[in-house]
């Protein structure tokens, strides 16, 4: 499957507003795919409304399903998360059962794509939200990366520090013990610095909030990623 070649992908959230200019140069920067979703304030027309902006460029865009109401057809991919470190079933398993006796019979399940996610950053809202128990030592984040492919069988382990710059120890650890399972890391990258020291570990490299912030910074971590070898 096409996603697990990729080695980077901007991350766009419905919620927040980016202009056709912006959206342009994040979607011809070279980019392996476009992957749209967020914690809160999503709706299913602004969903919408990004899929028809985005689907204008080549790139491919997957939707990380955050909420059943925002499944809309047309994406590439749909990516299934699954917070490994949550304390409640409901984010592991419960919502993907719901979803699953909604629209079992019309998946196309070639096109789904589950993945666990270990959540590192304590104070982000999707820890709040999941109840992320987020204090985990390598050994422990050790642990839910082989959860992820030796139980689960999961393509994606995704460590997910959402807003902050991740302890790349901690990357380098869950990397160590995965074969076949591709790992992808999320948070905080703001600069070429850190997209190159995360591409070095990871398979995949996320970059989010900074095209908000920072667009031209964004944009060039594209190259920087694409530079490194794993």
């Amino acid at each position: 499957m096409e996603y697990l070649e990729w080695r980077h992908v901007f991350k766009l959230d419905p919620a927040k507003e980016i202009s056709d200019e912006a959206l342009k140069r994040v979607c011809e920067s070279g980019t392996d795919a476009i992957l749209v979703g967020g914690t809160d304030g999503i709706t299913l027309d602004l969903v919408l409304d990004l899929l028809v902006r985005v689907r204008r460029y080549k790139v491919p865009v997957a939707l990380e399903i955050s909420s059943i109401e925002c499944v809309s057809p047309g994406f590439d991919f749909y990516f299934i998360p699954s917070v490994l470190n949550s304390t409640q079933t409901t984010w592991v398993k419960d919502l993907q059962i719901e979803a699953i006796k909604e629209f079992g019979d019309f998946l196309n399940w070639d096109e789904l794509v589950p993945e666990g996610y270990c959540i590192l950053n304590p104070d982000c809202k999707v820890a709040h939200l999941t109840e992320a128990k987020t204090s985990l030592s390598e050994e422990d984040v050790i642990a839910h990366a082989r959860l992820a492919e030796y139980i689960f069988k999961l393509p994606i382990f995704y460590v997910e520090y959402s807003g902050v710059y991740g302890n790349p120890n901690m990357v380098r650890a869950a990397k160590n013990v995965l074969t076949n399972t591709r790992l992808f890391y999320g948070g905080g990258i703001t600069s070429v610095d850190q997209a190159t020291e995360m591409a070095k570990i990871a398979d995949t490299i996320i970059v989010g909030n900074h095209i908000y912030n920072n667009l031209h910074e964004a944009l060039e971590t594209v190259s920087a990623v694409k530079r490194i070898s794993l």
